[in-house]
């Protein structure tokens, strides 16, 4: 194991672990939903400009801790897809989805040609979508994922959260983070 990997990642847990009080008001019902992401961020985007701008989509290699959940071996690729929701041009959220090579066949090819379409509406409207595994963590400076979530910021906070999802489409494994960014709407607890 890369220990220098590890060290820039978050500490991941299950959601059953996290105690409420851990979280900031407003972002806890934001992490806990089970719903489509996209659909909530629709629905509170109130003038109805949401949209999704592609940060960055190509070939990559995941983070340790991704290539875990998602049961690859060491050094295997993975299509890499970061994306911001948006709302009124101001960033609510930023995802970064991994689609490893050997998932990338039968319904999930679809998957690597999103655009901006949002991976959330194919997810939640395709029934032989599963979400298994999910994951909380609070995310520091110090982290990979915190630097590339933040980077389009303005002025970056000291803290941010997120979650992660193990799907599975037709049995083929992909991992979807959500990171919270700081104008998503404050939601009471």
């Amino acid at each position: 194991m890369d220990s220098l990997n590890t060290q820039l990642e978050p500490n991941w847990i299950g959601w059953e672990r996290l105690r409420h009080a851990q979280v900031p008001k407003g972002v806890y019902s934001w992490l806990y939903d089970r719903a489509s992401l996209t659909a909530r961020i629709k629905s509170a985007c109130r003038c109805g400009a949401f949209r999704v701008r592609v940060v960055r989509q190509g070939w990559g290699k995941p983070l340790y801790s991704e290539e875990s959940l998602l049961g690859m071996r060491h050094g295997e690729i993975a299509i890499v897809r970061e994306v911001e929701l948006l709302c009124s041009g101001k960033p609510w959220v930023f995802a970064r989805t991994l689609i490893p090579a050997s998932s990338l066949c039968g319904p999930a090819r679809r998957l690597a040609h999103l655009g901006n379409r949002p991976l959330g509406e194919v997810l939640f409207s395709d029934q032989r979508a599963r979400r298994g595994v999910t994951q909380v963590a609070r995310l520091l400076p110090r982290h990979r994922l915190f630097v590339a979530a933040v980077a389009e910021l303005e002025d970056p906070p000291a803290e941010i959260w997120g979650r992660r999802s193990l799907f599975r489409l037709s049995s083929k494994p992909l991992l979807v983070n959500e990171i919270f960014l700081p104008d998503i709407p404050k939601s009471p607890r």
